[in-house]
C-alpha cells in the first residue's frame, strides 16, 4: 500500500468528521436563533421600531403631513418652557445622583457597624417596593400646605410655635367708631390721648370660640376699678354678649375678657411701658409721668398662625421632588454598595489599623478608592434613570407650578399628549432625551465588559 493511499484513507475520516462538526455548529445556531427570535422580535417591535418613528416624526409637522426639517429642533431650543425642562433636568442629573451615591455610601459603611444590619437594610430598601405612582400621592400629601393635612408643614409649624409662639388672637378686630384705630402695621391705638389717673375700655370683635382661653374671666368686674395716681388702668374685653342683648362699646355683665394681649403705652410715638392682659382682660400701667399717652395693641396679636413652608411652590418644588426620589432610591444605592463594601480585603483594613489609621482615614484613603468602580456604576446608573423621571414631577407638581417643575420628559409628554398635541415637537424632545440618555449607556456597558475581563 503506497503512502498516497494511506493518506486518503485518512482524509476522509477527517473531512468526515469536520462537516458533521459544521452541521452541528450551523443547528446549535439555528436552535439559538430560535429561542432569541420571539426576544429579538419584541426588542424590535417595543424599542427599535418606536426609536426609528420618533427620529422620522420629528422631521414633520404636528400634523405630520409636512416634511419642516430641523424646524422642530430648532423650535425646541426656542421655547422657554423646554429650555426650563433642559435647566430642570440639569439640576436633577447634577444634585440627585451625587446625593444618592454619598447617602448610600454613608448608609452601607455604617450599616456594618449595627447589629441589625439585615433589618435596617429590608426598612431603608422597602421604598423600592413602592411604585412611584403611591411615592408621588404620598409626598403629594406630605408636601401639602395645610399643616392639618400635611405632615411635614405639621411639624414645622410645631417646631416654630414652640420657639416663636402665635398671635392670641388671629381674627379679631376693633369695632369702627368705638375708640380704636387700624394701624397701618395691622396693630389697634386710642384715637383719644389718655393720662394717668384714667380708665379705658377697648372692645373687640371677632374672636373664634376655639381662640378664646379657657381660663379667661367676665371683664365687668375689671371695668369698674378706678386707676389711681401715676397710673393707667384699662380692660380688653369680647364685646358681644353670648344670647344677643348688650350695648356696643360698653362692657356688659356677661362679655368676657381677652387674656393674653400684649399692651403698649406710646408717649411721643415710643413705647414707654408694655404689660399683658389678666385672666379678666385687665391691664394697668403704673409709675407714668403726667402727660397724654395712647394705648397700643401690637400687630402680633392679630397676625395670622405660621402655615409652614411653601414646599410645592415655585422656588422649593423641584427639591421637595427630588426628595421624594431620594426617599425611593437611597436603598437601592446602600445595597449596591454595600455588596461591593462587603467584598472589600479585610487584611488591607486591618493592616491600616494595626499602622495607626483611624476610621476617617480607612474611609478616606482605602475604602472610597477601593470602592472607587462599584460608585462609579451606581452614579451613572442613577444618572440614566433620574434623566426619564417623569411620574413623581407629573404626580407631585400641583398644575399651576407644573411649568416649574417640569423635567424633559414630562415636557416631551405635554408637548405631545398634555394639550400639546404636537407630536413633531414631542419627538424632537424625545430624539434629545435618547441622545443624552445614550452616552452613559455605553459608558456602563464598558464598565460591565471590563470589570467580566
Amino acid at each position: 500500500m503506497t503512502a498516497t493511499t494511506l493518506v486518503h484513507k485518512e482524509a476522509g475520516p477527517r473531512a468526515a468528521g469536520a462537516a458533521r462538526g459544521r452541521r452541528g455548529r450551523r443547528r446549535a445556531r439555528t436552535v439559538a436563533l430560535l429561542f432569541v427570535f420571539p426576544a429579538l422580535l419584541l426588542l424590535g417591535a417595543l424599542v427599535v421600531y418606536p426609536v426609528l418613528f420618533s427620529v422620522g416624526r420629528s422631521f414633520f409637522d404636528a400634523s405630520g403631513t409636512r416634511f419642516v426639517g430641523g424646524d422642530n429642533y430648532a423650535e425646541m431650543f426656542r421655547d422657554p418652557a423646554t429650555l426650563k425642562a433642559i435647566r430642570n433636568t440639569v439640576i436633577w442629573v447634577v444634585v440627585a445622583p451625587a446625593l444618592l451615591t454619598g447617602l448610600g455610601l454613608i448608609l452601607a459603611v455604617l450599616v456594618e457597624k449595627v447589629r441589625w444590619a439585615t433589618a435596617f437594610k429590608l426598612l431603608l430598601f422597602m421604598p423600592m417596593a413602592v411604585s412611584f405612582l403611591a411615592a408621588g400621592i404620598i409626598f403629594r400629601l406630605a408636601y401639602d400646605e395645610d399643616p392639618n393635612k400635611g405632615v411635614l408643614n405639621a411639624a414645622v409649624v410645631s417646631v416654630h410655635d414652640a420657639f416663636t409662639g402665635t398671635s392670641s388672637y388671629p381674627t379679631a378686630r376693633a369695632r369702627d367708631g368705638q375708640g380704636l384705630t387700624h394701624g397701618r402695621d395691622g396693630s389697634y391705638l386710642t384715637d383719644a390721648d389718655l393720662s394717668p389717673g384714667r380708665s379705658v375700655a377697648l372692645g373687640l370683635v371677632g374672636v373664634l370660640p376655639k381662640d378664646l382661653p379657657k381660663g379667661a374671666s367676665p371683664a365687668y368686674p375689671a371695668a369698674g376699678r378706678k386707676a389711681g395716681a401715676g397710673e393707667l388702668r384699662g380692660v380688653v374685653y369680647l364685646d358681644f354678649t353670648p344670647g344677643g342683648g348688650g350695648k356696643q362699646g360698653r362692657v356688659d355683665p356677661k362679655e368676657s375678657g381677652l387674656p393674653g394681649l400684649k399692651v403698649e403705652a406710646l408717649r411721643d410715638g415710643k413705647t414707654v411701658a408694655s404689660t399683658t392682659t389678666a385672666s379678666d382682660g385687665a391691664f394697668r400701667f403704673s409709675g407714668l409721668d403726667q402727660g397724654s399717652y395712647t394705648v397700643k395693641l401690637p400687630a402680633s396679636n392679630f397676625a395670622p398662625p405660621y402655615q409652614g413652608v411653601s414646599w410645592l411652590g415655585p422656588t422649593l418644588v423641584t427639591p421637595a421632588i427630588i426628595g421624594a426620589y431620594l426617599w425611593i432610591w437611597t436603598g437601592f444605592a446602600m445595597v449596591l454598595i454595600g455588596a461591593g463594601l462587603s467584598t472589600l480585603p479585610r487584611d488591607a483594613l486591618e493592616a491600616a489599623r494595626m499602622d495607626g489609621a483611624n476610621e476617617w482615614q480607612i474611609f478616606r484613603r482605602i475604602t472610597v478608592p477601593l470602592l472607587a468602580p462599584v460608585l462609579t456604576v451606581v452614579f451613572v446608573t442613577l444618572v440614566i434613570n433620574v434623566m426619564k423621571v417623569f411620574d413623581l414631577v407629573y404626580i407631585i407638581a400641583p398644575g399651576p407650578v407644573q411649568e416649574d417643575a417640569t423635567v424633559l420628559a414630562t415636557q416631551m409628554w405635554l408637548v405631545s399628549f398634555g394639550g400639546g398635541n404636537n407630536q413633531g415637537l414631542g419627538s424632537a424632545l424625545g430624539v434629545l432625551l435618547l441622545l443624552l440618555v445614550i452616552p452613559a449607556m455605553v459608558f456602563n456597558v464598558r464598565r460591565f465588559r471590563r470589570s467580566q475581563r
